[in-house]
Parts: C-alpha cells; structure tokens; sequence
C-alpha cells in the first residue's frame, strides 16, 4: 500500500500511530482531575462522597458528550478532504459570512494558546509523583527536570510525526492498559462506584453541593485534548480515531472510577498532598508507574505540538498567518515540521513552567482558552450542519444544547482568571492580533494591488528583449504574479519591466501560485502568451504540498523541452552553438509602506504592524522555495492613499 495514505487507513499500525500521537492530551487527564476537583472541593483535599461520586459522574458525562458525541461522532466527518482542524472547518463554510473569519481567528488563537501551557501541566504532574518514592526531591529540582523533558520534546519534532507516532504507539498501548488494570483493581474491592453512571450524581452535585457549578472548571480538564483530537485528523484517518477511541474511553472510565472507588474508601479522610492517582499503585510499582506516566506526560505534549503544526499551515493558507518556513521531514502525507512554531511553543512552555512552578498552580489556569475554542468550533459545525442541510430542528438542538454545555464550562472556567487563567488567554490574545493584521493586510493590500491587461504589452516585450543596444539581464526572467487571470499582469512588474532599469530577456515567464482546498493537488497549465517570448505558468498546489517552486519550475521546463514547445538554448551565438542553456533569473517584488501615504488611523496602524512582524520572518523567495543564487528580490513601495494636498510655497 503507498505510504502516503496506509496510516490513515484502518489498520493495527494505524491504530497504535494514532495512540502515539493524538491521545496524549486527553489520556493523561486522569494525573491531575480528580485532584483539582478535591482541591476545589468545600473544604479542600477533604473525601466527601458526594463529591466523589458527583464528581466521577460529570466526567463520564462530559467524556461522553463532549468527546465522544461532539467531536468523535460528529465533528469528525466535517473534515477538509481527510483534513481535520478548526481551520480547516472554516475553509469548508467560510462563503456563508465573512463574520466566520472572526470566530476562526478566535478560535485558532485560543487552541494555540492552550498548546503553551499543555507540556508543562502534563509533564510537571507526572514529575511530582517522584516526591512519593524521593521525599527529598525539591520543587527547583522538578523545575529543571520538567524544563529539561519539555526541551527534549521539541528537540525531537523536526525527525517527523510519523516517526514519534510509530516510538510513542506502543508506549501509550502501555499506558492505557496501565490506567484499565490500575482501576479494575479498586473497582472490584469499591464497585459503589459505578452508581457515578447514574446522571443524577452529576446532576445533584452541580445543584445541591454548595459552589458545585464551580467544580465544572475542574471537571473541564478530562477533555481538553478533544480539540487536538479533531486537528490531528490528517495524521491518523477518522477511522482510525473512532476505534482506538473505544479502547482509550475505556481505559480512561476504569481508572477513573478506579480513583473513585479509592477515594470512597478513605471518605472523611484528607488527602495530604496525594494524588488520588498514584494511591491506586502499590508501593512496589510506584517508580515504574511515574516512569511510565512521565513518558505518557511527554506524548500528551505531541498531541497539541502536532496540532499546532497543523493550525499552522492552514491559517498561512488563509491568509491569517505570516508565511513561515514549512518543512516535511517525512514522506508521510500530512506530517509537517513549523520551525518557527516549534521555537514559540518551547520558549513559550518554559515561561510557564517558571511562572507557575506546580502543576497544582497550572490547574487553576488550565483550561479556560479551549472553552473558547470549543465554543466557536460548535459555532462553525452549526453553519456546517446547515450547509449540509441538516433539518433545522436537529441543527437548532445541537447549538442549543452545545451552546448551553460549553456556555456553563467557559462560566465556570472564568473563575480561573485572576489564578493565572490569564496568561492562557493573554498569549491567546497577541496571537490573535496578529491573525487579524495579516488578514487585514493581506485584503488592504489585494484592494491596492492594480493589474492590467498584458495584452498590450505583448509587442512591447517582445521588442524590447530583441534590443541589442540594451545589455541582457537574463536568458530567462521569471516573476512571480498574484494575478488570477491569465490574461493580467501587475502594474508594478510592468513597471520594474520598463522603467526602473530596463530587463531585456530572451524569454520571460510569469509563474502564478494558486493553493487549492485538496491537501494534496499538483497541477500546473502553460500559456503560451507569445511564441518562443513570453509564457505564463499556473501551478495548482494543495495547501499540504510543500512550496518548492524552483524544483516545480525546473520540472516544467523540462516537459516543454521535451515536447519541443521552448528552446531554453542560449541565444548568444557562441553559446548557441554549442546548445548551452541560458540562465534562469527569478524577480521577487517586496513590499514596502511608502511614507507618500495619507490614510484612515485603523488601516495605518494595522499595515504598519503587518511591516514590523514582517522584518522578523523569511522572505517570501524562502517561502516559496526559490534557490537563492538565482533570484532578484525588487522593493516596491506600497501606496494605499497618496498625500492629496503638499503645502508647498515656491520662493522667487
């Protein structure tokens, strides 16, 4: 079977890759619920079985609920041709309301936001179970420890997902077989505990428990990796996901009722520091049980690595992120590397791990910016429901009871604000300034890009590129065009042509770009504007396929060649004579904001941070895959309104 498609096909190896790389989130949950729901209790750390059982209760609901029946069952089948994300469900219904942008932005930030402060909490939680083997450990040294795994991880992102998946699979198989066996073993001695199935334990600890509402922020934590779960979609298949979920939603419901069983045990007892997850080892097994839970901490960071990588890519394909570097360390469709990316989020996690130091100080921040996410993924399936019509009723019910179930999470989330809730959402908010910047941007500058008919020009260019009294600039001179119809050019290639120094060519080729919504669309058509002159080029690439355009270029060159539809020969006579091939020369136009600009306060301020974020990122000849040697990079100035009035006196 070709290697691009087998891993999302439903197999044993499949399987095990999707267990290595999207459930290290949601499957290390059970380290730190129940002990942040104790915490939040009436009195904290105090067994109360009320609690226990309303507790265990919530979160067999909300793991069915939210996980199983919003984003296994139902969220999944709103993939993007086999492409999962909330991007990517934005691309699916983003002509039913330019409002939509809006609530992707907010969306796509708010996940990017949690994937800074998900290493350190599932790592900090694992490390600390080392005190209950290691009394003399101290917090700086699980500090540095936690700093060191997390480096580690994204040390490892540029060998490829595939090859984390492959190492990570067995290991979590490991896990989740720990987490069912740890359970069924105070299940069998405590089965009370299985009455949490019953709603109503849910029900009467959210109503009757005082500030049981509350409890929901806690509650939230067991499936915060549901949204990952949804952007790792081209990873793994929907197929793949949907039967390893089975085995994963076991694993997890046994060691949580497991945790239960052992909490019912000791009620009206403290807790004392313990983690209600470690009390369920033996005393024997503890060290192998933390080494094991340390490495499953370690995936769970994948999870939204990989996610984010994802969100990433799509969100430069929309145009609401600059366009940085994009590597593909394997040949696996669907695995992509965002350097850049990769070095946020680890700068990003460290800061987290000194701000916070204790996972138990991470709980309390935890969670609030995937509420959001949550939420305006619910908003975007609803248009995607209606787009596929659904009949109203069921939409309608689906928004209204996710509306009401989020709603009540991100309430209850909001009390983890002034607990440090607000780092999540302030990094949430930088990066949505800079989604909306470059959205802004890229529609102010397409507004003021003008293009003309290259008709016209035509006669013009192919005279000049026979003037001898013109020194040649190249055999072959390539621009890059944004223009979308064949038959247009920009106005400032005409002019970088003509006037800014005059570029005699033998042939002159203009290459269009246009990425498709297919993941994986190669494609290119040639027109031949005029014979053995000028010839236009329009690649058609899907927005997983790698930007290498001078590689593409070549290959295009080399099927006209062959077809005898271009002599590419040097056309110096003593060049010609031998069939030597003439250069190839690449023109890139970059912008720039001329001060020669009068314009609205809003429009200044956002092109202004559109150029400031712009110095610190690659140039679009790196984006685009150009070989350096060979390319020209033009600086154009870009007027958005000239200055009307110049208050100038002339003096005689």
């Amino acid at each position: 079977m070709d290697s691009k498609h087998s891993h999302t096909a439903i197999s044993g190896a499949g399987l095990l890759i999707a267990l290595g790389i999207i459930y290290g989130d949601i499957g290390t949950s059970p380290l730190y619920v129940m002990s942040s729901i104790l915490k939040s209790g009436r009195v904290p750390d105090l067994i109360d079985a009320q609690l226990v059982l309303g507790g265990i209760s919530c979160v067999i609901w909300t793991l069915t609920m939210q996980t199983t029946v919003k984003y296994v069952l139902l969220t999944l089948n709103a993939d993007n041709n086999g492409e999962g994300g909330i991007f990517s469900l934005y691309a699916l219904v983003r002509r039913r309301g330019a409002w939509l942008s809006a609530v992707a932005i907010i969306g796509g930030s708010a996940l990017l936001a949690d994937g800074v402060i998900t290493p350190p909490i599932s790592v900090a939680s694992a490390v600390e179970g080392l005190k209950n083997v290691f009394p003399s450990l101290t917090q700086d040294m699980v500090v540095y420890i936690v700093i060191g795994i997390i480096a580690g991880l994204f040390l490892l992102q540029s060998f490829g997902t595939q090859i984390v998946g492959k190492a990570f699979g067995p290991i979590m198989l490991l896990w989740f077989t720990m987490l069912g066996v740890l359970g069924i073993s105070w299940i069998v001695q405590n089965p009370v505990i299985l009455k949490a199935f019953n709603p109503y334990y849910a029900y009467d600890l959210l109503v009757h428990y005082p500030s049981g509402f509350w409890l929901l922020g806690s509650v939230f934590l067991c499936t915060t990796g549901a949204e990952a779960l949804y952007s790792d979609l081209g990873h793994c298949g929907k197929g793949n996901i949907r039967i390893s979920w089975t085995f994963v939603k076991t694993a997890l419901l046994l060691n949580y009722l497991g945790q239960g069983a052992w909490l019912l045990a000791h009620q009206g007892q403290m807790l004392e520091g313990k983690n209600p997850f470690y009390t369920l080892m033996p005393q024997w097994f503890l060290l192998i049980g933390i080494g094991i839970a340390t490495i499953a901490a370690i995936i769970a960071s994948q999870a939204l690595i990989t996610g984010s990588f994802t969100l990433v890519a799509e969100a430069i394909r929309l145009n609401m992120w600059p366009k940085v570097k994009l590597n593909y360390p394997t040949d696996v469709k669907g695995q992509l590397f965002v350097p850049s990316m990769n070095r946020l989020l680890l700068l990003g996690c460290i800061g987290v791990v000194l701000y916070f130091r204790e996972s138990t100080n991470m709980e309390a921040a935890y969670g609030l910016a995937i509420t959001l996410t949550m939420l305006m993924t619910t908003i975007l399936l609803t248009v995607w429901l209606r787009a596929k019509r659904v009949a109203l009723p069921l939409v309608i019910g689906f928004a209204v009871l996710y509306g009401i179930i989020e709603g009540a999470f991100l309430i209850a989330n909001m009390r983890k604000f002034p607990n440090g809730g607000w780092v999540s959402l302030a990094i949430g908010a930088a990066l949505m300034s800079v989604m909306y910047v470059w959205l802004k941007a890229y529609y102010i500058k397409r507004r003021l890009t003008d293009f003309v008919r290259l008709e016209p020009y035509v006669e013009q260019l192919k005279t000049l590129s026979d003037d001898e009294s013109i020194s040649k600039y190249a055999t072959h001179l390539v621009f890059l065009t944004s223009a979308e119809r064949s038959n247009e050019i920009e106005q400032k290639i005409i002019y970088s042509i003509f006037q800014k120094r005059p570029k005699r060519a033998d042939i002159y080729w203009f290459v269009h770009v246009d990425t498709t919504d297919e993941p994986y669309t190669m494609e290119y058509k040639v027109t031949e504007v005029a014979k053995d002159d000028v010839f236009r080029i329009n690649f058609r690439l899907g927005f997983r396929v790698q930007q290498r355009i001078n590689l593409y270029f070549r290959k295009v060159i080399e099927d006209l060649v062959r077809n005898k539809e271009v002599d590419i020969t040097s056309r110096y006579q003593s060049l010609n004579q031998r069939h030597i091939t003439g250069d190839f020369r690449f023109v890139v136009l970059e912008k720039f904001l001329s001060v020669e600009n009068d314009f609205p306060t809003q429009e200044k301020l956002v092109m202004q941070a559109y150029f400031y974020i712009k110095q610190f990122i690659a140039s679009e000849d790196q984006y685009f895959g150009l070989d350096t040697s060979s390319v020209k990079v033009e600086k154009v100035p870009l007027v958005i309104a000239p200055v009307s009035e110049v208050a100038l006196t002339r003096i005689r």
